[in-house]
């Protein structure tokens, strides 16, 4: 048994936490937000009042935070990761964030002595919760087979994928190209309404043909068709519009730094863009099918 300190216990590190508890670890877990300590102690995590009082003596510390300076903030500030656990503790950080960012902690943990490795996930809240996670893991090789024993019982798929901010980019190309294929799937979804076909029969053709994609099977914007989708729950999310919308701008600010221009990505951006501009941030970034079709099945009432 291990002892793991988790920090960020929102959708989806509530549920990487719980199968971590499943595998026999003992969990300690840490959230600003009280209410997401309270729900993850339903699955057995230790809750604590602090990020140092749940690193202190801990074997791996994960964490899965929203953004780039929320990822800083728990390692880098008078009481963070770096400031509070063991130099032998390994650092695992599973946020999506920015490759600067992800190389400042590499340096920074490097500085301390720590081992840390940059490994986001691809596969939401779904697999997060059945423990199929796709991990991309960047950093030394050593430190990435070692974290690989602590990330088993979140995954699916662990891939290394270099080193250092590595499994970052391929993280932020990943995600682009899942809300360019989303995109795609509010507009498949439209038409193919407008054209008289039938939802599921649409979709059915579409998930054994050349239109298939995982926002296709597990994210359609038509309720009734897959059941993972927000558009059966009146697009409450499964991946906030907000965040999505951030995901794309690390795609896009990264493209600048490297001057590859990418005209999808931009429209997609514009689409969040304008769920966010009527109030939405919240729902799900599925949502954006209200744009091309005010009067899709499933939208909520406004």
């Amino acid at each position: 048994m291990s002892t793991v300190a988790f920090i960020g216990l929102g959708n989806m590190g509530r549920r990487m936490a719980a199968n971590q508890v499943k595998s026999g670890n003992e969990v300690r877990g840490y959230d600003v937000v009280p209410e997401a300590v309270t729900a993850a102690i339903a699955d057995g995590v230790t809750p604590t009042g602090s990020i140092a009082e749940a690193v202190q003596g801990a074997d791996v510390v994960v964490t899965m935070v929203p953004k780039g300076d929320h990822a800083r903030e728990a390692y880098l500030a008078d009481g963070g990761i770096l400031a509070s656990a063991d130099p032998k503790t390994l650092l695992i950080d599973s946020s999506t964030i920015d490759v600067q960012t992800a190389q400042d902690l590499h340096d920074a943990a490097s500085a301390k002595g720590f081992r840390f490795v940059d490994a986001p996930v691809s596969g939401g809240i779904s697999g997060a919760e059945a423990g199929t996670l796709t991990f991309m893991v960047g950093g030394g090789a050593a430190d990435v087979a070692e974290a690989a024993k602590y990330i088993e019982p979140m995954a699916g798929n662990i891939i290394p994928t270099g080193g250092p901010t590595s499994g970052q980019a391929a993280k932020i190309c990943n995600n682009m190209m899942l809300f360019i294929n989303l995109q795609a799937c509010a507009e498949g979804a439209v038409l193919a309404r407008k054209f008289g076909l039938d939802a599921k029969v649409f979709h059915d053709i579409a998930k054994v043909s050349s239109g298939n994609s995982w926002a296709l099977q597990t994210w359609y914007p038509v309720p009734g068709v897959t059941e993972t989708a927000a558009a059966n729950r009146e697009f409450a999310a499964t991946f906030r519009t907000d965040l999505a919308l951030k995901d794309v701008g690390l795609a896009l600010a990264g493209a600048e730094q490297v001057g590859v221009d990418l005209p999808a990505a931009k429209l997609v951006a514009g689409e969040f863009e304008k769920v966010i501009a009527e109030g939405d941030a919240d729902l799900d970034c599925s949502v954006i099918i209200r744009n091309i079709d005010p009067t899709s099945p499933g939208l909520p009432q406004r």
